[in-house]
């Protein structure tokens, strides 16, 4: 899942940086989430596989410390990033002129409703999940799948979530697919 987020938030870097048409606030926003997410699960996930494969569970106070620094860091700003993006969308949404006949406030409000139950419950949810088990009880297998699914499973889905299913970014990520392909032809005649 590690591999995935970092690949799949890669891909979209790659795609918005090497075509000239996402070079907009929209895919800007985005490929800095991406960014972001990549460096929040950069922050857990790779003290939590050592642990996992040396069975030790123990870290540095300063160690701590700073991981805790980065984990709060990128954990705000992901959550200011998206603060940014859906204002970028609100202004993009509400200024041209056909628009409003087209997103009405009761598509609106619905839109609004899903995204809270879902990119908010799914990370919000199990983040309270942990802090509110580990008080209560002491089961460690539960606070660990609570904390795997919002460190780790949030960020791998916002790729899929923010890019698979839009138009520009597939065709950027073939044009980035054709470049590699023909740079590596060139070369190699």
């Amino acid at each position: 899942m590690y591999l995935i987020t970092v690949l799949g938030n890669l891909l979209i870097i790659l795609a918005v940086s090497s075509d000239s048409h996402l070079h907009t606030p929209m895919y800007f926003f985005l490929s800095n989430l991406s960014l972001v997410d990549i460096c929040f699960t950069s922050t857990t996930v790779p003290k939590m596989l050592v642990n996992i494969l040396t069975q030790s569970k123990v870290i540095t106070y300063a160690g701590c410390i700073t991981q805790m620094h980065f984990f709060i860091l990128f954990a705000v700003l992901d959550d200011i990033l998206l603060t940014v993006m859906a204002y970028d969308r609100f202004v993009a949404i509400c200024h041209p002129l056909h628009y409003t006949v087209i997103m009405n406030p009761r598509l609106c409000g619905l839109l609004v409703l899903v995204s809270w139950i879902i990119t908010v419950s799914l990370f919000y949810g199990s983040v309270l999940g942990v802090y509110f088990s580990s008080a209560a009880t002491q089961s460690s297998h539960s606070s660990a799948a609570a904390s795997v699914l919002y460190a780790v499973v949030t960020p791998m889905l916002n790729p899929f979530i923010y890019s698979l299913r839009n138009k520009d970014i597939k065709r950027a990520l073939k044009r980035f697919y054709g470049m590699a392909g023909t740079k590596g032809t060139i070369i190699l005649r």
